[in-house]
């Protein structure tokens, strides 16, 4: 009977293993993107390579993990559907940092994304769960890879959070800033105090610092605006300063899901913590008078625009440095 009892612990031991793998960054099966990969999902993304040779990014994807019928508060990161997802979010919305520097990309055990809204019983826990697999993917990026080059941090959402929390650990108030081109931290509410020696960049060519936004429809004053972003931190991601009006004409490009760039799409205003914007002019624009925001094309809306300021700042760190 005992022996039967050790057989069934084992057992289970070994499928509570498989069903979470522990993350270990020396086996780039464990990246998304990484420079030691062959298979660049970037490759028809580049055009220009120069910063390539010069910057580092390193990229986190935003919550993708949203089955409302899955009760687990975070997903491994072998899970075959989770890595699919994770593939076609980092391709469609990463690559507006494709030709800024090398790109790093992590599989990190992500939350669920109804943490953010159960802090206290779970979420919390889950998000930090998910930032240990972050943090280890940097410490092993700064360990192995990185050599002094001047790095971007860059997420959405989730990715977010996970990179306001890489710049509090290893930036703020820290010698690594010196290395900071810039992080860009969209689709969650900071503060525009929220680092004590970061500050928020309103200068497009400013390094060292961070920009965030939230995208919204004309009409913002929404419950969830008023939640989560009425007062936070913002900047235009068209001027990338604080001005609070933007014409179509300035709008370089949203990457829309055809795989192609829309030029002078749309109109921005900046408001009291996020950007509201005219609806875009793409093929079947009628289709985004179904969102209640655009949260989800925080990036895609400006991929043009995120490129171009990218190699602003890099050009301006490098006449610093």
């Amino acid at each position: 009977m005992i022996r039967g009892l050790l057989l069934f612990l084992f057992i289970i031991q070994q499928f509570e293993f498989k069903a979470q793998v522990i993350a270990n960054y020396s086996d780039t099966s464990h990246w998304v993107l990484h420079p030691d990969m062959e298979n660049n999902l970037f490759e028809n993304y580049i055009q220009d390579s120069a910063d390539i040779k010069y910057a580092d990014v390193f990229y986190i994807y935003p919550t993708v993990f949203t089955d409302k019928k899955n009760k687990n508060w975070n997903i491994s990161i072998d899970d075959a559907e989770q890595r699919g997802k994770v593939k076609r979010v980092t391709k469609f919305q990463g690559s507006a940092w494709a030709e800024a520097g090398r790109m790093f990309v992590p599989y990190y055990t992500q939350a669920n994304l109804r943490s953010y809204f159960a802090l206290e019983s779970g979420g919390r826990k889950a998000l930090l769960k998910a930032y240990e697999d972050v943090k280890k993917a940097f410490v092993y990026y700064l360990e192995h890879h990185n050599n002094g080059r001047p790095i971007i941090i860059a997420g959405h959402s989730q990715g977010s959070t996970h990179g306001m929390l890489l710049l509090k650990d290893f930036f703020d108030e820290k010698e690594l800033q010196n290395q900071l081109i810039c992080a860009y931290l969209p689709g969650i509410g900071l503060e525009t105090d929220e680092f004590n020696s970061i500050r928020l960049s309103i200068d497009p060519e400013g390094t060292g610092g961070f920009v965030t936004w939230n995208t919204f429809k004309k009409k913002y004053k929404t419950k969830k605006y008023k939640t989560w972003y009425q007062g936070k931190a913002a900047v235009n991601p068209v001027t990338w300063n604080t001005e609070k009006f933007a014409g179509r004409s300035l709008h370089k490009g949203f990457l829309f899901w055809d795989d192609k760039i829309y030029e002078n799409s749309f109109k921005t205003n900046l408001v009291d913590g996020a950007v509201w914007i005219s609806l875009p002019h793409v093929p079947f624009r009628s289709i985004a008078l179904t969102f209640d925001d655009y949260h989800i094309g925080d990036v895609n809306l400006f991929w043009k625009d995120i490129q171009v300021n990218a190699k602003m700042r890099i050009n301006a760190f490098k006449k610093k440095n």
